[in-house]
């Protein structure tokens, strides 16, 4: 195993002097000083700071003549008079290459800001035309393709609200989803190509549209039957089986939906006009319609892709995400810094398990994104990228990256800082992660985000260093949700956020902040262990047992209840061609034992077909404490929820 805290990479001097947070730096007057100090004024005087970012960045907009902040949590208010939008300033180039996208099946389009704007003058005339005004929903059941964007930057620019979902959701998934938004047109392809197989969604989509009643217009894209075709997707119009009738609305293909030129006009709205809604996993409820504003979301992807990815124009940014992951949403931020988004719809191991790296290569990415189990899987699978002179940077998140992770990347490609972020769909960005300026330790994130004021609470709601405690926001970011759709008295936004500490944001995590201020992040505070009055994260717990080779995955339950003592369960998927055998269990136990404590040694070890996963790929720990609590199995999670809801069965308590 690697030691936590092992130095693995340090910034150069020339890394230092061309880091666009150095720039800013002595933009700002503060050059050459510590990165601590700089957070500390960020989250002390959040207003000189988010009033600075606007300024740097020549936001376009009209500033207005109120506070840049009023107001506290759950209530705070920014940018009081100011109007912008976020198409706007996404489009705000002329030349260049704005976006390219690669397929599974090794198609590859790419369009320069002057198609990329020409195509969304296009839809937004469509959108027009169509009925759709501002504060109206547009939804998409839609992969990672040039149409979601196009869709996404033309239904911004009306001042219309966009909601997207992946076609991998079932019906009842994306069902709960829209029909709480009341959408007037669904943009949908017919169907999607993964891992190698081609998957028809035209049926699912019927019966999507046929359950909003709201819905004006259904815009069919064929891109499943394009792709079979050889075509463009906007080549093609809707088949016969396409145009059944619906309840209501009417029925049209995209190369309808952008068959009239118009001009490129966009409607500036207030601050926290609502850009976009993204929704909570939904796995144990009712998933939450999550809104945020043009403004927070135009200054936090401005400051965090500049500042902690280092990122600008001249670079290639990839994250392997689907549309359902508001990682798709902090990729297509790349417009606004005049980086180059890589989209990419497929597999991420079809046709191999080095796919993504061989797109980093061929595509000449500077900055590569994944979730934290991909890095893991690259390391078990002996994968050594090349070609990858470009790179300038990795990031992870999704789930805590072990050291070993950040010692394969270190090994592997020398010289290219790994960053791990860690934040969430709630704010659409990370509030602990990396710079350029800090060096990288294996295990640890080396900061705070810049205007987010991340403590490390006690039970009592205390404040600490150096030990692990929940991680609540103290001050207010202006990507916090304007508010839940559907919530007009803000209940159920209060309730997610603010019901442990009042006007102190709770997230759910653990997290240990260091003297320096870097931090670990230990995983979330609701599926703790908790043995022998000693709370612990689950993240260490995976990192000791994923490390074997014999072990393809895992999960970890604590069955334990307010003031009983309970069980601690391993859940094993083993690799190919192995077997739990006494021999394994005796060495897995010893090594949890060794490397961690007696407390962390299951009492039983159990073999499963699969870990249960989230459609982003997050371990359901609370839906599995459940069931073996007694929760029935198809009570627990929302099988339209989960990668694999087929695995939950095998989680139901033995006798």
């Amino acid at each position: 195993m690697v030691a936590e805290g092992e130095l693995l990479w340090e910034p150069s001097e020339e890394v230092i002097a061309k880091a666009r947070l150095t720039r800013y730096l002595e933009w700002l007057g503060r050059p050459g000083e510590a990165y601590e100090d700089v957070w500390r004024w960020s989250v002390d005087r959040p207003e000189e700071f988010w009033a600075s970012i606007w300024d740097y960045f020549d936001v376009i907009g009209e500033r207005g003549a109120g506070p840049v902040l009023s107001g506290t949590m759950p209530d705070a208010t920014w940018f009081a008079g100011s109007s912008l939008n976020y198409a706007e300033n996404a489009l705000r180039r002329t030349e260049g290459t704005a976006l390219v996208f690669v397929s599974e099946d090794g198609a590859r389009q790419e369009l320069t800001y002057a198609e990329l704007r020409e195509e969304v003058a296009r839809v937004r005339a469509g959108l027009a035309r169509l009925g759709v005004r501002r504060g109206d929903r547009v939804a998409g059941y839609l992969p990672n393709i040039p149409q979601a964007l196009i869709a996404f930057l033309a239904t911004a620019s009306l001042g219309a609200i966009w909601s997207a979902g992946s076609p991998d959701f079932g019906v009842p998934s994306i069902v709960d989803r829209f029909k709480q938004i009341e959408p007037k047109v669904l943009i949908a392809v017919d169907g999607y190509h993964y891992n190698g197989k081609g998957y028809d969604r035209s049926h699912a989509v019927n019966e999507i549209a046929s359950e909003l009643p709201s819905l004006r217009a259904t815009v069919w894209i064929p891109y499943l039957a394009a792709a079979d075709e050889g075509r463009a997707p906007q080549q093609a119009e809707p088949t016969p089986a396409h145009t059944e009738e619906l309840p209501q609305g009417e029925v049209i293909g995209w190369e309808g939906l952008r068959a009239e030129e118009g001009p490129l006009e966009f409607e500036r709205v207030p601050f926290g006009h609502p850009l976009w809604i993204l929704y909570s996993s939904g796995t144990t409820g009712l998933p939450k319609p999550i809104v945020h504003g043009h403004g927070g979301v135009v200054l936090e992807h401005l400051k965090s892709l500049s500042f902690h990815q280092d990122l600008g124009e001249g670079d290639v940014f990839f994250w392997y995400t689907t549309t359902g992951w508001m990682m798709w949403n902090y990729l297509v931020g790349a417009l606004l810094v005049g980086a180059v988004p890589v989209m990419y719809d497929g597999s991420a191991t079809h046709p191999s398990p080095t796919t993504l790296w061989r797109i980093a290569h061929s595509e000449g990415v500077t900055y590569f994104g994944v979730g934290a189990p991909y890095i893991m899987a690259s390391l078990k699978a002996g994968i050594q990228p090349s070609g990858l002179e470009r790179l300038r940077g990795i990031g992870s998140t999704g789930s805590p990256l072990p050291p070993e992770g950040f010692a394969w990347v270190a090994e592997q490609l020398p010289g290219v800082p790994i960053g791990s972020f860690s934040g969430g769909t709630d704010v659409c960005t990370g509030f602990v992660g990396a710079t350029v300026l800090h060096p990288i330790r294996a295990g640890i994130i080396p900061c705070r985000s810049l205007g987010a004021k991340v403590e490390s609470y006690d039970p009592l709601g205390k404040p600490i260093t150096g030990e692990v405690g929940e991680l609540v926001l103290t001050q207010p970011m202006p990507s916090m949700p304007v508010m839940f759709w559907n919530d007009p008295s803000g209940e159920r936004y209060a309730e997610s956020y603010f019901d442990v500490y009042p006007g102190v944001w709770r997230h759910g995590d653990w997290i240990k902040i260091n003297e320096d201020g870097s931090c670990v992040i230990y995983g979330r505070s609701d599926s703790t262990l908790n043995r022998g009055g000693v709370r612990m994260g689950t993240s260490e717990f995976y990192r000791v047992v994923e490390r074997f080779e014999e072990i393809a995955d895992s999960l970890v339950i604590d069955t334990g209840q307010l003031g009983q003592e309970g069980r601690l369960l391993l859940y094993v998927t083993l690799a190919e061609g192995a077997t739990l055998t006494e021999s394994l269990e005796r060495t897995l136990c010893d090594a949890l034992r060794t490397e961690l404590s007696p407390r962390h040694v299951p009492n039983e070890i159990r073999v499963v077909p699969g870990i249960p996963r989230t459609l982003s790929g997050k371990k359901l720990e609370v839906p599995v404490r459940k069931i073996l609590l007694g929760t029935p199995v198809e009570e627990a999670a929302n099988p339209d929820a989960m990668a694999n809801p087929e695995v939950l069965q095998h989680f139901r308590p033995q006798s």
